[in-house]
Formats: C-alpha cells, structure tokens, sequence
C-alpha cells in the first residue's frame, strides 16, 4: 500500500478545516511550526507525542489521522491478515528509541478511545535519551526481545511475558535494550 503522505493530508486538511495556519496550529499545541510544516509535507517522520499534541489542538483522536475507514463497526483481523495490517513506518517516540514499526490492530474503527499496536524495534545505534510525554495512559506486553521503557526517574526492562502500564504524563521512553530486535504489544489511551 503506498503512503502518498496521507497522514500529512489529514494534518492540513484538519488545520485548514479550523481555519488556522501552521503557526497558530504551532502555539496551540506547543510544537515548532517547522516540525508542523515538515509533517504536512511528509518530509519527517512523525514522532507519537507531537501527534498526540496535534490531535489535542485539532480537537480529533489519534486513530483519526492513521485511518483511512470511516465503518464504524468491530475492527476484526484475523491471523491471516495480520502480515497485511497498515503499517506506520518510523513512528516513533525518539530518534534514540531506535527505529519503532506501528502495526495498527484497530485500523478502520473510528472515533476510538484505545489505540491498539504491535510495535518492533529495530535498534539503531544512537546514544542520547529523549523523554516524550502526552495526555493518557499506555498499556505494554513484551512478546519478543527485550525494551526498556524509561518512566520519570525509573528504567524498566519489560522481557517476553511481561506488562506494564503506565499514565504517558509522566515523562518516558520506550526503546531496545541492549541492542536487541525486539516486539511488544501497546495499547495506547488518549483522553478526548
């Protein structure tokens, strides 16, 4: 499936809808204009907390900007669909977190309140820790390799088997450990 930027689209198309240009969609949601010109543009890669910040200020869920669906019954897949679930390549929550892959479980089902995922990481050698936060809760389960998951002051490694939840206020990171490939299942709230 090509992207054709449509995540870029949705951004512009839902800023021009509020009437509002790319400063003023800057100040509301605190993130450089830059960064916001950038992503409608498909020229970054989005990072989860400043899209979190952009839903906030445009007033739409985080499942909004990813779907392309608007049917509003169950969003099932089955075991043979799982290889063809929508991927959101570089969605991540740092450079440094190593490169994270988005498998959207809830693709096709609007107006959610739980944004469900299969991530991988795939360690990409960088060295500095940048924590993110945003408005919600998150909930994780490690299915292969290891990630570490920095909270506040704390460091965790969540090993296959293992869950944790947390409230995404708090300052965090999650990434590879060690150098590890590595996937966990996620569960994403955001408060509407």
């Amino acid at each position: 499936m090509a992207n054709e930027n449509r995540l870029g689209k949705k951004i512009t198309t839902l800023r021009e809808a509020h009437h509002l240009t790319t400063q003023d969609l800057a100040d509301r949601c605190s993130c450089d204009v830059g960064v916001i010109e950038a992503l409608e543009a498909g020229e970054v890669p989005p990072s989860l907390a400043p899209l979190i910040k952009l839903t906030r200020a445009l007033g739409v869920r985080l499942g909004t900007l990813m779907d392309d669906d608007e049917s509003f019954g169950p969003a099932y897949i089955d075991a043979d669909q799982m290889e063809e679930v929508e991927r959101i390549k570089s969605l991540q929550t740092a450079r440094d977190a190593g490169d994270l892959s988005y498998f959207s479980l809830a693709a096709g089902r609007p107006s959610r309140h739980m944004d469900p995922f299969i991530i991988t990481v795939t360690p990409n050698g960088e060295a500095t820790h940048k924590l993110d936060s945003h408005e919600g809760e998150e909930w994780l389960y490690g299915m292969e390799g290891c990630i570490e998951i920095e909270y506040g002051n704390d460091t965790f490694v969540l090993h296959p088997g293992e869950s944790i939840y947390y409230d995404s206020i708090v300052p965090h990171q999650v990434r590879a450990h060690e150098g590890q490939n590595a996937k966990f299942l996620a569960c994403v709230y955001t408060p509407f």
